[in-house]
């Protein structure tokens, strides 16, 4: 715990997370512009709350020592991995669970104050159906890999957050 401890704290483990977030989010760019698949909705939700742990990211990597920061940054990580957690597991309902009673949304919502599908169309603009497998990879769905993304991106944090409350034991003389 001692090493996760000082490893949280150092501008290295805060660019790792940053670093696998942008590499999700070109995997998913990928997935939207080569390979030609439409995201769904929930994609795109999904795609927010992976940009979320990249936020929260870069909030751990501007002063990694400080406790504030350091703790901003892990709430942040927390509470973005929680809600991709959450919006996968429904995604994945969709689509081995279908019901005419539970659908996704036909667009995507975003606050007035940013209607990033407006903003930024060729990366937050939905046209696929969220109920379609449309790609699998070892038998598993593109939403069942977010769930598992976003389900190690927790335990990693627990543990992380275990490890701050193990700091340097003092020398007893």
């Amino acid at each position: 715990m001692q090493f996760l401890n000082t490893f949280s704290k150092s501008r290295l483990s805060w660019l790792l997370l940053l670093i696998f977030i942008i590499f999700f989010e070109a995997c998913a760019l990928f997935f939207q512009h080569v390979m030609k698949l439409d995201p769904c909705v929930m994609c795109i939700y999904e795609r927010v709350a992976m940009m979320g742990i990249g936020f929260a990211a870069l909030l751990g990597l501007i002063a990694p020592k400080n406790p504030a920061i350091r703790w901003a940054g892990l709430t942040a990580w927390g509470y973005s991995a929680y809600q991709g957690f959450a919006l996968a597991n429904e995604h994945v309902g969709y689509q081995f669970n279908p019901s005419p009673f539970a659908t996704c949304d036909l667009f995507v919502t975003f606050p007035d104050w940013a209607p990033l599908n407006q903003w930024v169309p060729w990366m937050f603009e939905a046209t696929g159906d969220c109920s379609k497998v449309v790609w699998s990879f070892l038998g598993q769905s593109m939403p069942q890999w977010l769930v598992v993304i976003f389900a190690a991106n927790l335990i990693v944090l627990a543990l992380i957050v275990i490890a701050q409350f193990f700091g340097k034991k003092k020398q007893r003389f």
